[in-house]
């Protein structure tokens, strides 16, 4: 008798942020049977990114270059390579290869997403990188005494608590392919990053926030380790999520995943010098929510606290797992 295998597709999940931690996560994602999209945000306005978005009126590819990198299949040289930054040079100073590279690749296909769609097949990408729109993002803050700053970059500098951000202009169209992707979404994954200049950029995109709340995929929200100075000082993990509800008007997650590992005191003395501490996770505020909660050590400690890509990506691929099998 004939045996007939059942073929199990890969869960697509769609991977939304920006800034270092999300590319940490994704390198521990890709190796996982996964279908990845990652939409990064678009509103970056400062060092290369900023220089290459004023002088050539295209997006930054500062956190797009981060994240190619990271779902990169390719040498560790040629990683190495593009983000390699020049310290030197009339024009050249201060500017990353990669960056160089994806502006580049924009000149000569026409357009950024197709430079961006071009570059990834020459860095053999696991997944499709995708910015959440077509064009640069300005992201503006109200403080708490009513100020508004303008830039992504100058927020986190105005040494007051953030009240909300908001984009210009408004209505800003989303790229067609990220709601797309986000529709036909097994699981959709948001943090970790600086929560209101890399996620909120994406999550107050109007039609990319509506496609999240009408998704029926199982929704995650990781939760950076330590605070950020300048955007969530003091902030707990229940804090979080209170500020992408006010700004969505939704309840957007089904689980949160935490850090719940001890930091060396010696780790936290030096990001204390800084102004950060540990994200103080408030299980009791956070499940009253509604929100389940994955907490587990999660952080490394090298230079820099990073998250645990390896021991993060199985806790995510667990519960996309876990959310198929429910489905079928």
């Amino acid at each position: 008798m004939q045996t007939i295998q059942k073929i199990v597709r890969r869960p697509k999940i769609v991977v939304i942020g920006g800034g270092t931690g999300l590319s940490v996560m994704l390198r521990g994602l890709k190796e996982k049977p996964l279908d990845i999209t990652a939409i990064v945000t678009v509103a970056d306005d400062g060092g290369s990114s900023g220089i290459l978005r004023n002088e050539l009126q295209i997006p930054p590819p500062g956190d797009i270059r981060n994240v190619l990198t990271a779902l990169a299949d390719a040498e560790p040289l040629l990683t190495e390579v593009l983000k390699y930054r020049f310290p030197h040079g009339t024009g050249l100073a201060g500017h990353s290869l990669g960056n160089l590279m994806l502006a580049a690749m924009t000149d000569i296909s026409g357009d950024f997403v197709s430079g961006i769609r071009q570059l990834s097949q020459v860095l053999a990408v696991k997944g499709r990188v995708l910015p959440a729109a077509e064009r640069a993002i300005v992201l503006k803050a109200e403080m708490a005494d009513g100020t508004i700053i303008t830039g992504e970059s100058r927020i986190p500098k105005a040494g007051q608590a953030i009240k909300r951000v908001f984009l210009e202009p408004a209505d800003v169209e989303p790229l067609a392919e990220a709601v797309e992707a986000i529709e036909s979404a097994d699981a959709i994954l948001i943090g970790p990053g600086s929560l209101y200049t890399s996620i909120m950029p994406n999550l107050i995109v109007p039609k990319l926030a509506q496609a999240i709340v009408e998704s029926e995929a199982v929704k995650l929200f990781v939760c950076n380790v330590m605070t950020q100075p300048g955007e969530t000082d003091n902030y707990s993990v229940s804090n979080h999520l209170d500020a992408i509800h006010a700004h969505i008007g939704h309840h957007l997650f089904d689980y949160v995943i935490v850090n719940d590992g001890e930091i060396p005191p010696q780790v936290e003395s030096q990001y204390a010098e800084l102004g950060a501490k540990a994200v103080h996770l408030d299980m009791a505020e956070v499940e009253s929510r509604g929100y389940k909660v994955i907490a587990d050590r999660l952080v490394l400690f090298r230079k820099f606290l990073r998250h645990d890509a390896e021991r993060l990506s199985h806790h995510i691929y667990k519960l996309v797992e876990n959310w198929m099998l429910r489905k079928r």
